[in-house]
């Protein structure tokens, strides 16, 4: 798969793509940890695929071709990252099996997926092997780093709630060996266990920490227009997946940071019909609040009166305008936010939207993505539009796209 600012090239789920290029420095700093490749050794439907991920990364493919479970084992990971159970990241971890994947002579039958995190401390690949049957239980799990095996786990006794551990020290001991527990992943557990006295723990904690800040910070999106449209009770002021709360999130907004708000507001007049002078919340009867379009001269439009694309549209492009704080993520608290980057797993990003809107919503993620603080990997089902969109996002100084091909 190749992929740059302005063009791609087809292959197939299980082949890499090319880097991407484009005319100016862009993305995060080199000290922000981020995901750059995610790979799917073995699940659902993909086999051998490894996917490079950019600032900002388009996943096409017709139905079928494995874009919503790439996004799937992304947001696994993330959840994986920041210490989740792992029953409560795969309720049917029979759906992540490769169909054809026959069970060994003791019946077992699982999946693997991995990724790499690139920060300061180079890249830092992390690789984990699942057994979803007969019982859900990770059984592998390896941390490297510039070919050393920084922690390396194996499930030695099927019996045991358990896999043994064993991790680099580089002191008297050239590894450390101890049990962890089975229903999580290792990597985020390592600042418990190690002391970081020497210099080979110390390398180990700074992998664990820069994978584990690279990959908590993500936002799996995909906007339900008939549930945007009723009034909603206000609550956290946090957007949930599906933006059933805008209502609620832009009650919370609109007062809190007037600059970013002014720019929403212009983005959602680009993408919605007719004139668009605000978007607020107001209260009504019940406790609960709704979302409005000011349309000008005391006319409001209430979002049950806008169609299917524009909702999806203004819910995306909040979810771009905001961050951490606003949407429902688990970022690294311990980490200061200018070290973190939220990425945003947006399913059916073009899903209902007409040629203007999708060419605009993709600007609108490149002028974002540019800024470095937050990262896009967006499915749609064709590509052929991205090319000129992105074309008119780089006249504007916004980064590439890289834009990798599936297929079923």
């Amino acid at each position: 798969m190749a992929a740059s600012p302005a063009s791609s090239a087809s292959s197939g789920s299980s082949a890499a793509p090319g880097p991407s290029g484009s005319s100016a420095p862009v993305g995060p700093s080199p000290d922000r940890p981020r995901v750059t490749q995610l790979r799917l050794s073995a699940f659902a439907g993909h086999r051998r695929a490894v996917l490079r991920l950019g600032p900002l990364t388009v996943l096409a493919g017709p139905s079928g071709s494995g874009k919503t479970s790439a996004l799937r084992a992304y947001d696994a990971l993330a959840r994986l990252g920041g210490g989740a159970q792992l029953g409560a990241v795969f309720p049917d971890p029979a759906a992540c099996v490769p169909e054809r994947a026959r069970p060994d002579a003791q019946h077992r039958r699982g999946f693997r997926i991995g990724c790499t995190a690139d920060g300061a401390a180079g890249p830092v690949r992390l690789d984990v092997a699942v057994q979803a049957e007969p019982e859900l239980r990770i059984v592998g799990e390896r941390l490297t780093v510039d070919g050393v095996v920084l922690l390396e786990t194996a499930l030695r006794d099927p019996g045991r709630r358990a896999v043994q551990a064993a991790w680099h020290t580089a002191g008297s001991a050239p590894v450390t060996r101890a049990p962890l527990p089975d229903d999580r992943l290792g990597t985020p557990l390592l600042p418990l266990r190690v002391a970081g006295k020497t210099d080979g723990q110390r390398r180990v904690l700074a992998a664990a920490e820069q994978m584990v800040v690279a990959l908590r910070s993500a936002f799996a999106c995909d906007p339900r227009p008939g549930r945007m449209r009723e009034p909603v009770p206000t609550g956290s002021g946090r957007l949930l997946g599906g933006c059933d709360n805008l209502a609620d999130v832009l009650w919370r907004t609109r007062a809190e940071c007037g600059r970013r708000h002014a720019q929403f507001v212009t983005a959602v007049r680009t993408g919605c019909a007719g004139p668009v002078e605000d978007v607020l919340a107001e209260p009504v009867l019940g406790g609960v609040v709704r979302a409005l379009l000011d349309r000008g001269d005391g006319v409001r439009t209430g979002l049950a009166r806008l169609g299917y694309g524009e909702l999806r549209y203004l819910a995306l492009a909040l979810v771009l305008f905001t961050g951490p704080g606003v949407l429902a993520v688990d970022p690294a608290g311990e980490v200061p936010a200018a070290l973190q980057t939220l990425t945003v797993l947006a399913d059916g990003f073009d899903r209902g939207l007409d040629v203007r809107q999708r060419a605009e919503l993709l600007r609108l993620a490149a002028r974002m993505c540019d800024r470095g603080h937050i990262r896009l990997v967006a499915a749609v089902a064709d590509a052929s539009w991205v090319a000129g969109a992105v074309g008119q996002a780089g006249a504007d100084g916004a980064g590439g796209v890289t834009v990798v091909h599936l297929k079923p």
